[in-house]
């Protein structure tokens, strides 16, 4: 019976894209504690994401899901910027660090000293932010802008990284599987990621607790390609 109604859960979310978990319950005429439950283990699984009292369908073909950039800067930022502050210990002076385009990483730039590093970045509000610094080099990756995410899309980014020594990659994701693969919400978003965990030196994940055992609609790499986790988890 329990798998019928997961499985209904999926076929509705892939009919409707979203849905409130009181709707779900309605709908299948059931509590909201059995739908929170049923969305628990389907996220672990990976086949929906949930958030705020909602639950979502993923659909890996689309290569353009996920919130937009506006959304995520709202959602949990007091742990994000919690999360940010830690992470200001791993950067050095004479530094070259990649910052991706996540919320988090934004909450890390804003709090980021006017020291002499570089920074490599396709974030357009991060690209805002540090541009006001006097000894911060700052590096867009260029390309074309998805306002949606805030971040650039650029084909060349492989042959733009090659005369560039990245000492440290800080990222975020969508989410960390039960098998311990990194996924992101978008397929693009995921492509900068993946490359720049096999250029950098080092990477550091920031990560909210929220994200662990969920997944998302592209994966980017494996907990084994990170150096370390700063996150508001107890077990990081």
């Amino acid at each position: 019976m329990k798998a019928a109604r997961q499985q209904a859960i999926v076929d509705l979310l892939n009919n409707q894209r979203s849905l409130t978990t009181a709707t779900l319950a309605v709908q299948l005429n059931v509590s909201r504690e059995t739908i929170r439950r049923d969305l628990s283990e389907l996220q672990a699984k990976g086949k929906v994401l949930r958030n705020h009292g909602r639950a979502k369908s993923i659909l890996r073909e689309n290569p353009d899901s996920g919130d937009p950039f506006h959304i995520r800067l709202k959602s949990h930022y007091a742990h994000k910027a919690d999360i940010a502050r830690k992470a200001l210990s791993w950067i050095d002076a004479g530094m070259v660090i990649a910052l991706d385009a996540s919320s988090t990483c934004w909450y890390l730039a804003r709090q980021l000293p006017d020291i002499p590093i570089k920074v490599f970045t396709n974030s357009h509000p991060i690209c805002q932010e540090l541009g006001k610094r006097e000894h911060i080099e700052l590096i867009s990756s260029g390309g074309k802008l998805e306002r949606k995410h805030g971040c650039y899309v650029n084909s060349a980014l492989i042959s733009q990284l090659k005369g560039m020594d990245i000492d440290l990659f800080i990222f975020s994701c969508e989410g960390i599987d039960r098998d311990g693969a990194l996924w992101d919400s978008s397929t693009f978003n995921a492509e900068f990621k993946s490359v720049l965990l096999k250029r950098a030196s080092q990477a550091l994940l920031l990560i909210d607790k929220s994200k662990f055992n969920r997944s998302g609609e592209a994966r980017l790499g494996h907990l084994d390609d990170v150096t370390h986790i700063v996150s508001d988890s107890a077990s990081s």
